[in-house]
């Protein structure tokens, strides 16, 4: 039983003490393999897409749509997670990886409703994402203009 009225430091000596090692190099292997793999199955996709005469820049985009429609449908039927948790980082760092936060929390609170609990919790992980994204773009982009490395 732990004490309640422990310092923070003695805590974190406790919790410390009952973690488990962490397997750092097979988690890097998985992460790299099966990311790999995703972003593999992104170019076939997207070679498909350019044998049917799409232009380069619409089979990407295609290509883009195809995993991020494929990674919600493996989010709802609960594959995904499956993956994640054996694959680790190697599933979050695709697109597919950012579809899955976004389906994921909707799934989880559907039953508050669908204002209340799909849409408000939708964007509760990708949201944060999306605006120190779109801040470090601007802060990139206001760096190029001082320097005079815009277009």
């Amino acid at each position: 039983m732990v004490a309640l009225n422990m310092t923070p430091a003695e805590y974190r000596s406790y919790i410390k003490s009952k973690q488990r090692p962490s397997p750092l190099g097979k988690n890097m292997v998985l992460a790299f393999v099966i990311g790999g793999a995703i972003c593999v199955l992104g170019q076939l996709i997207q070679n498909g897409f350019d044998a049917l005469g799409l232009s380069g820049e619409d089979a990407a985009t295609a290509s883009s749509v195809s995993l991020v429609v494929l990674s919600g449908i493996f989010t709802a039927l609960g594959l995904y997670h499956r993956l994640a948790r054996f694959a680790g980082a190697g599933t979050l760092v695709p697109i597919t990886g950012f579809a899955n936060s976004v389906v994921s929390p909707a799934m989880d609170f559907r039953a508050e409703g669908l204002i209340t609990g799909t849409a408000v919790k939708m964007f509760s992980i990708a949201g944060p994402v999306i605006v120190f994204g779109t801040a470090a773009s601007a802060i990139y982009g206001v760096i190029l203009l001082l320097l005079g490395k815009s277009s």
